[in-house]
């Protein structure tokens, strides 16, 4: 992996980290230990190539599940957004977990789901209870949605601006 992040951009190299760390073959600890590991060479951190490995480890999330995940996460680092919390637990009235979402500002009261279809069946009975789903989310944390496909990841400095606005939008909620 580490190697990796030495010959490939960084998006490719961090899909690649966050899917070994999300399946507990590495860790962020592990990889930053051996990057900087002081040996004759005086660490990987003096190689060719290597910022991008150092982007890599700081963006790594093992809780990122997908690729189109990590992409994600990816055009929000290179677009300047800001950072989302990752994987967040929606509990009801009682403090039950009925929803995890891909990706949230809590203070700002967005969250974002990466949609890769595959889940979405050909009945239509998995789309009625995503609906349903996050009709549920927005009614107990009064939240706003912001849903993203394989297409948005395609268009970044369009997409970025589209979750710049809704970012912006609830600040000026907020004040």
């Amino acid at each position: 992996m580490l190697d990796l992040s030495t010959l490939v951009d960084v998006e490719p190299a961090l899909v690649v980290a966050n899917d070994l760390a999300h399946r507990g073959l590495v860790s962020s600890a592990g990889l930053r230990a051996r990057y900087e590991r002081p040996d004759g060479d005086g660490g990987m951190q003096h190689w060719p190539g290597t910022l991008a490995t150092r982007i890599v480890l700081d963006l790594m999330d093992p809780a990122i599940e997908s690729v189109g995940e990590s992409r994600v996460a990816y055009l929000c680092f290179s677009q300047s957004l800001p950072r989302p919390e990752t994987q967040v637990k929606v509990r009801d009235e009682n403090g039950r977990v009925v929803a995890r979402v891909d990706f949230a500002w809590p203070a700002l009261g967005v969250f974002l789901e990466f949609d890769g279809r595959v889940k979405y069946g050909a009945d239509g009975q998995t789309v009625w209870e995503e609906k349903r789903r996050e009709d549920r989310i927005r009614e107990l944390t009064g939240w706003r949605c912001i849903r993203l496909t394989w297409a948005d990841l395609d268009d970044p400095v369009r997409t970025a601006a589209r979750i710049r606005a809704v970012l912006a939008a609830a600040v000026e909620r907020a004040s």
